[in-house]
């Protein structure tokens, strides 16, 4: 026998070949259904009357679908307000966490001074502190300021970066060649422009990756606006939603608590399917240098 021959891997049969497959896309489709139960059974509860939601076993259809529970949500909650509030919070936390994490990740990552690499390493460390090791200090400073009861406390800290995402895009901006910004310099051109015509629009993968986590985080966030933000008309979305799902009156508005479960989540999907492709993109590609 040759060494060709023993060399030469012997042909799969098709067979067992086609039930690999089928046998990978039945469990990835069984596991798909089962991360989609929740979101369908939240849509099919908000169509139903409130005593359909308890029934057993349960009923996926509504028959007829209450489609007038939308309408009625905004009678019971000031829906508009607290969506507004929520959009505001999310869009200048999001854009000040974007343009503070960007220029702090560009000067770690192609800057060099002295204790850069300690100073980003506290910065990184304090990813290990919990929320609620900080929250009653900070609950003070900003007594002091005079910002409780505003969208402040909420807004400001985001300019200021976030370890995470610091992290995230230094690690995308250390895979940029240095040639790019050296030619740049050669025809004149400054640090400040190198930083916002080169540098960013190369880094749009990572920066959506930034995005949608800013976005998720800000939007969902339920402990601190429940900290700061004490008057009904400043609540946000998830507040409204806690209050909705605690409403004092003898009333089950568990149908009403859902429709307003499905206006949050419903953003979060658009926003995800979105920039789906750039996310994942992102993903990969911040992890490709150390």
């Amino acid at each position: 026998m040759s060494a060709g021959s023993l060399s030469r891997r012997p042909a799969r049969a098709p067979w067992p070949r086609f039930l690999g497959r089928a046998f990978t896309h039945l469990v990835l489709m069984g596991g798909g259904v089962l991360m989609l139960m929740p979101f369908f059974w939240l849509i099919s509860s908000s169509l139903k009357a409130p005593y359909e939601i308890y029934v057993f076993p349960p009923k996926w259809i509504p028959d007829p679908p209450r489609w007038e529970n939308y309408a009625e949500v905004f009678q019971v909650v000031p829906v508009f307000r607290y969506t507004l509030n929520t959009m505001i919070i999310t869009f200048f936390a999001t854009l000040g966490i974007v343009i503070s994490s960007s220029m702090a990740a560009y000067s770690f990552a192609r800057l060099r001074f002295k204790g850069r690499d300690l100073v980003f390493s506290i910065i990184l460390s304090t990813v290990m502190l919990p929320f609620a090791a900080t929250m009653i200090p900070v609950y003070i400073l900003f007594t002091k300021l005079g910002w409780v009861g505003t969208f402040l406390p909420l807004i400001v800290p985001a300019w200021f970066g976030g370890p995470i995402t610091i992290f995230l895009l230094r690690q995308f901006f250390r895979t940029i060649p240095m040639e790019l910004e050296d030619a740049a310099r050669i025809d004149g051109a400054s640090r400040p422009r190198i930083f916002f015509t080169i540098i960013l629009p190369l880094a749009r993968p990572a920066l959506t990756v930034v995005v949608v986590l800013a976005f998720l985080h800000n939007w969902n966030d339920f402990l601190a606006p429940l900290i700061y933000l004490q008057k009904r008309d400043l609540y946000t979305l998830a507040l409204g939603l806690n209050a909705l799902q605690y409403f004092e009156g003898g009333l089950d508005w568990t149908h009403y608590v859902m429709v307003m479960a499905t206006f949050m989540v419903l953003p979060v999907v658009v926003v995800y399917f979105l920039a789906q492709r750039a996310f994942v993109e992102g993903i990969v590609l911040t992890g490709l240098k150390g």
